[in-house]
């Protein structure tokens, strides 16, 4: 499903002195169809930049993202617009991803009416169907953000995503401002959605347990770089690293 191969962004700094900081360091790896790929490390270490560039959110500095055989660094906008909803992220905090002025039926039904395949009873009845997809009521469809939970909205987000069928979803730590008790029901949610609608996932989080309750593969990053990747027991039975290790270590602060 996705190839990624020497990719880089580096970002100038300093005023008088320009200085690069590399953000992404030569980052190579593959997720295969219906794969999840958890992608660890430790805040700054560069996975959230990963993300935003396999989605061209940002331009990279170099390297190649191959998507379904797709050059996506190649794509002009008009093409990689249509490409987009194939390719959709969840971000961190559901709250900024949603217009507080909407109520959460008409923000459900955006993506559907900016695609307009769908008349407005077809968009009202997709609208219904993704609220109970993700486990929540049909009254919710007249309420606010205001009126919600974290984990409401984080389901309403969602609800957005599935809107436009992707096949490959970004999670940028989609749990990680959420309570506790909450953060269980959004994982679990969301392998379940995972396996019935065959999607293939990039999930990122500093938390290795949660890392390893959704993923089928495990990249560890640190400064910038890959430096071990495998299935889940490799990581958490044979780590290699020795960055792997310190973060398996009962007294890492992750």
């Amino acid at each position: 499903m996705l190839e990624i191969a020497n990719l880089r962004k580096y970002f100038s700094s300093g005023l008088l002195w320009k200085q690069s900081v590399k953000a992404v360091d030569g980052v190579s790896f593959h997720i295969e169809r219906g794969e999840t790929l958890g992608l660890v490390g430790e805040s700054g270490c560069g996975k959230t930049t990963v993300g935003r560039l396999l989605l061209r959110l940002i331009e990279p500095t170099e390297g190649k993202i191959i998507f379904d055989d797709i050059d996506v660094l190649q794509l002009k906008k008009n093409e990689l617009r249509k490409l987009r909803p194939r390719m959709q992220m969840i971000f961190q905090d559901p709250d900024a991803s949603l217009n507080p002025r909407m109520k959460i039926g008409d923000s459900i039904a955006e993506p559907l009416k900016l695609q307009g395949h769908l008349n407005s009873g077809g968009i009202k009845v997709k609208v219904l169907d993704l609220i109970e997809t993700v486990g929540l009521n049909p009254e919710h469809r007249n309420r606010y953000p205001y009126q919600l939970s974290g984990g409401q909205n984080q389901r309403v987000v969602l609800a957005r995503v599935l809107a436009l069928n992707p096949d490959f979803i970004v999670a940028d730590e989609p749990t990680s401002s959420l309570d506790v008790s909450i953060q269980a029901q959004i994982l679990n949610l969301m392998k379940d959605l995972k396996r019935e609608m065959h999607l293939t996932i990039l999930f990122i989080s500093h938390d290795l347990e949660v890392v390893r309750h959704m993923s089928d593969r495990i990249a560890v990053m640190y400064r910038g770089k890959i430096v071990e990747i495998g299935t889940a027991n490799d990581i958490f039975e044979a780590a290699k690293h020795p960055y792997t290790k310190t973060l398996l270590s009962p007294s890492s602060d992750d």
